[in-house]
């Protein structure tokens, strides 16, 4: 199982290979969606530090002041909800979500090619029902005007606004990687810059001799 930034991955021997530029349309909207990533990480990692800003300040207020707080822990929990769920596209991007790889090492490349897109197949789906659903609860927040149980009572809509868009992010992620496999062959789908998690070893041993599906040569480490 890997999970996060494999450091293995990151050493110089498993670079085997640049990624291929996208043509076309395809090309536009990949470079498109990863402008948006590197904002929303970004963002993203405002988001947490923030969190922990309010956090350490409701610690100081309440035990150190001895002052109630209302708004601190939601807040941060806003925080982190956002951070988590708008940063999945952007990780989805770098392979970097939890797998498990007890298949990577048994099936051969061209299979490990496929199965990679079966998975992105059948995460698109899941991601799909979800952006669904959170959008129809953000829906309901919204015309009803939900607000939380506490003190505070912030409105519902903020933090089912931010998964709806997130697992709408992701999805689009998820169906451009499909478009691009579909597009050059089993061999496009999965390349990452640097390569993490689901798939972080493809790159380096299955990279293909002479010219590759996006249309520039790329040859395996060690036989260049």
């Amino acid at each position: 199982m890997s999970h996060g930034f494999d450091a293995a991955t990151a050493s110089p021997e498993s670079r085997a290979a640049e990624e291929p530029r996208l043509p076309g349309l395809l090309g536009i909207l990949d470079r498109a969606m990863r402008l948006v990533n590197r904002v929303i990480l970004g963002v993203g990692g405002l988001c947490l530090v923030a969190a922990c800003l309010v956090l350490t300040h409701s610690v100081v207020v309440r035990y150190l002041l001895k002052e109630p707080t209302e708004w601190q822990d939601e807040m941060a929990v806003f925080l982190i909800i956002g951070a988590t769920f708008l940063s999945a596209a952007g990780v989805q991007a770098k392979r970097g979500h939890v797998a498990i790889e007890a298949l990577t090492g048994l099936l051969p490349p061209a299979a490990n090619r496929i199965r990679l897109l079966l998975a992105d197949v059948i995460s698109l789906a899941f991601c799909l029902f979800f952006a669904w659903k959170s959008w129809s609860l953000d829906h309901e927040a919204w015309t009803d005007g939900q607000i939380s149980q506490s003190t505070w009572g912030p409105p519902l809509w903020i933090p089912y606004t931010l998964m709806a868009a997130g697992m709408s992010l992701l999805c689009l992620q998820f169906a451009l990687q499909i478009a691009e496999a579909l597009a050059y062959g089993p061999k496009a789908a999965g390349w990452a810059k640097p390569k993490i998690g689901l798939g972080a070893d493809l790159n380096q041993t299955i990279a293909p001799e002479g010219p590759d599906p996006m249309g520039r040569t790329v040859t395996a480490k060690g036989q260049r």
